[in-house]
C-alpha cells in the first residue's frame, strides 16, 4: 500500500485555535477504546504518525494532519471510556461538539466503532449532530479481524441503524483499509478538486 503525503500540522484545545486554512477536513471521530490512532496510521500507511497509547483517552484536543495538497484528517478527542477528572471531560466533550457543529472546513465524518459491539446511544447521538450539518457520514467497523466470518452479517444488522455507508476494516491486517481509503479519497472529487487522488501518494 503507498504511503501517503500526511504530516501532523498542530492540535487545537479550542475552537479559536483551529488552522485557518481552506483544507476540507476529515473527522475521524470514535470511542476512547476504538482504536483511531491506529486506524489513521493505517490509512496513511505512515507508522507512528498518529501516537497509540495502552491508556485509552490520551487525547485530549483536535489533532490536524495534512494531507496532500486540499486534504486534512482530524483526529478528534475519545469519548466514553476514558478515565479523567470531571471538569476535564466536560471541557474535551464541548471542544469535539464544538468542532462538529461550528467548524466550516468539515466535509466528512469518519466514525469508528467496534465490529463486535456495533453503535450505542453515543454513537447515534454523533450521528444525528453530523447529519443536522447535511455532512456525509462514513462507518469504520474497525477490529473485524476479531469476528468469524459467521458472525458478520449479524455485525452488519446491528449497524444498519446508523443508515450509513459501513466499511469493515482492520487496523492489524490491513483488511478494508483500501476500500475506506478509497472512500474517503472521494471527497476531493465530490468537491470539485480535479486533482486525482493517487496523486497524494508516494511511494516508499
Amino acid at each position: 500500500m503507498p504511503r501517503l503525503d500526511c504530516r501532523f500540522e498542530t492540535s487545537a484545545t479550542a475552537l479559536v485555535q483551529c488552522p485557518r486554512w481552506a483544507r476540507r477536513e476529515v473527522a475521524v471521530a470514535g470511542r476512547s477504546n476504538v482504536g483511531k490512532s491506529s486506524l489513521i496510521n493505517a490509512l496513511v500507511a505512515i507508522k507512528g504518525l498518529a501516537r497509540t497509547s495502552r491508556t485509552p483517552g490520551r487525547t485530549q484536543a483536535l489533532n490536524f494532519f495534512s494531507l496532500g495538497e486540499e486534504l486534512a484528517l482530524v483526529d478528534l478527542p475519545g469519548y466514553g471510556y476514558a478515565k479523567m477528572p470531571e471538569a476535564l471531560a466536560r471541557k474535551v466533550s464541548a471542544l469535539m461538539s464544538d468542532y462538529l457543529a461550528r467548524r466550516d472546513n468539515l466535509t466528512l465524518v469518519l466514525l469508528l466503532i467496534d465490529s463486535r459491539r456495533g453503535p450505542r446511544e453515543e454513537e447515534f447521538a454523533l450521528a444525528d449532530i453530523v447529519r443536522s450539518r447535511g455532512i456525509e457520514l462514513v462507518v469504520a467497523a474497525t477490529k473485524i479481524d476479531k469476528l468469524r466470518r459467521g458472525e458478520r452479517a449479524a455485525m452488519r444488522r446491528r449497524f444498519a441503524p446508523l443508515n450509513a455507508a459501513v466499511f469493515p476494516c482492520s487496523a492489524a491486517d490491513g483488511e478494508g483499509i483500501e476500500e475506506l481509503r478509497r472512500r474517503l479519497f472521494r471527497v476531493s472529487r465530490a468537491h470539485g478538486v480535479e486533482r486525482p487522488a493517487r496523486e497524494i501518494c508516494r511511494q516508499e
